[in-house]
């Protein structure tokens, strides 16, 4: 029997991996597993049946056969974290979850499709992106639809902590009345991105929702109306918004989902998601909260970079607004180059590292290549930006922390934690002199979180220069209220403010009536 699949074919009889004409050398103990995952499709394969199977029930260690199933899928081009064909089933075993035709016996069987029951929800968040459906009742917008839908699939399989559906398997709902639920079992996905082309005259209206596979409840939903001129240029355009969007709402729907996961059954990244919300206070109560979770998760994955990127911010806010202990600086330095030893791909751990570097080293330099890496990973992450542009403006790039912070909010209008970008784009209009702009900003930001310290320390400078002394001395009080031990002299030295702007800065938080 030979088993045929993208463009791989697995002959039984001959023992050949074959991709196109090339033959692929797998190894024997690679290739009985690989066969018996595909002969058993229909179900999940525990790790005790792939050892009775390959191995003839000998003692087998859980490293020897993770090390074979990782040799598996490199043979079919597919990883661990793409999980393309070969799927790990949580505390349950794996699965094939490509479409086979089977060949045998001069015979040719018609196309089996992947089983429709029971394929089971992957650790990570999983996502299928469905064909748009095209409302225009234009062929040509088929292809453009397609395009779209296929550029928004690549976006999302570069966020690291993502499982996404392959074009393969997604698009095999083209043309279809769906229900999302079902989509869901079938695909074995917790969320469901669908929506909609229409184009009339020069104008082309784009839909999309994202999905709750689970009970059908909508996570977001958006318009764009756009002129139909560069088709490709507007492709980008979209799949831009489109991913940066999903991201921070699927991470609320990840975090709200795990506080109805059991205590007893939490792994590293469940450990991981319920620290974040405590965390995301950016104050160091939270933070001080958080990190006994996140110490938890990489108890478990040592190497976990996201993990570690989101330690490297709790030590950060810590040693900033907990005291300046020094501790806390070393600590958040050195999960913040963790993170970039064991991240490289991941762009938001790359993110936090250069976030914390650049706050707690000062390293500018080593701060903007990991900003640089993440972006070459996921131009449309905002949390690049909205981290970024903090160490930007402290180095003394006004212009450039402005521009980055007003990215963020492009790319993720509604997330919760735009009070950063918003708090910078006043602090950078500060830096240039605007200071009415500064102080629009700035009172956006203090609206959005009121108790981030921070921002009442970026609005009191602009108020002091603009005169508006009761305004600004409120705003420091507010500050001392949140964070007893601030100083001026002690904030400028540890988040490293540039020398050509520190003078001005500590200046104006001085007329505001903060301490130094």
């Amino acid at each position: 029997m030979s088993y045929h699949f993208e463009d791989f074919a697995l002959d039984g009889e001959r023992r050949e991996l074959r991709r196109g004409n090339e033959l692929v050398p797998v190894e024997p103990q690679v290739f009985d597993l690989l066969q018996f995952l595909i002969r058993n499709r229909e179900r999940v394969v525990s790790k005790d049946d792939l050892v009775d199977a390959v191995w003839q029930g000998r003692i087998v260690s859980d490293a020897t056969l993770a090390s074979r199933v990782n040799a598996a899928r490199n043979a079919l081009q597919d990883s661990g974290e793409e999980q393309r064909l070969v799927r790990t089933i949580l505390r349950r075993g794996f699965r094939f979850v490509g479409t086979v035709r089977e060949e045998g016996a001069g015979q040719t069987s018609a196309p089996v499709q992947q089983a429709k029951a029971d394929l089971g929800i992957p650790a990570r968040p999983s996502i299928a992106v469905l064909p748009f459906a095209n409302m225009s009742g234009d062929a040509e917008q088929d292809y453009f639809a397609d395009g779209m839908v296929e550029d928004i699939i690549t976006g999302l399989s570069r966020i690291r902590w993502l499982f996404v559906i392959a074009r393969n398997s997604s698009f095999t709902y083209k043309g279809r009345a769906v229900d999302v639920k079902q989509v869901g079992q079938e695909l074995g996905v917790r969320y469901v991105l669908q929506g909609s082309v229409r184009k009339v005259g020069s104008r082309v209206r784009i839909t999309g929702q994202l999905i709750d596979a689970e009970d059908g409840s909508h996570l977001w939903a958006e318009r764009y109306d756009r002129e139909l001129t560069d088709v490709f240029a507007l492709q980008d355009e979209i799949t831009v918004s489109v991913v940066a969007a999903i991201e921070p709402n699927l991470r609320r729907a990840e975090i709200e989902r795990v506080k109805r996961t059991r205590p007893d059954s939490l792994d590293a990244y469940d450990l991981l998601l319920r620290a974040l919300p405590d965390v995301y206070t950016f104050m160091p109560q939270g933070a001080a909260k958080g990190l006994p979770l996140l110490d938890q998760a990489l108890a478990i994955e040592p190497n976990y970079a996201l993990a570690h990127g989101f330690a490297a911010w709790a030590h950060q806010t810590l040693f900033i607004r907990g005291g300046f202990r020094p501790e806390h600086r070393d600590k958040a330095a050195r999960h913040a180059h963790a993170a970039i030893e064991h991240g490289p791909g991941d762009a938001m751990a790359m993110a936090l590292a250069g976030f914390t570097i650049g706050m707690v080293e000062h390293d500018r330099k080593l701060a903007d290549s990991a900003f640089a890496t993440a972006l070459s990973l996921s131009a449309s992450c905002a949390f690049v930006y909205a981290f970024g542009c903090v160490s930007v403006a402290y180095g003394g790039d006004a212009a450039r922390a402005v521009d980055w912070g007003e990215q963020a909010i492009r790319l993720s209008p509604l997330d919760a934690m735009n009070c950063v970008p918003h708090g910078i784009i006043g602090f950078g209009n500060f830096l240039n002199g605007r200071h009415e702009q500064a102080v629009a900003a700035g009172r956006r930001a203090v609206e959005m979180t009121p108790g981030f310290s921070m921002l009442h320390g970026w609005l009191a400078a602009p108020l002091a220069r603009l005169g508006r002394l009761d305004e600004a001395k409120a705003s420091a009080a507010r500050l001392m209220a949140l964070d007893p031990h601030f100083s001026i002299n002690r904030w400028s030295a540890a988040v490293g403010l540039a020398p050509e702007i520190a003078g001005d800065v500590t200046d104006a938080m001085r007329l505001a009536g903060l301490p130094e």
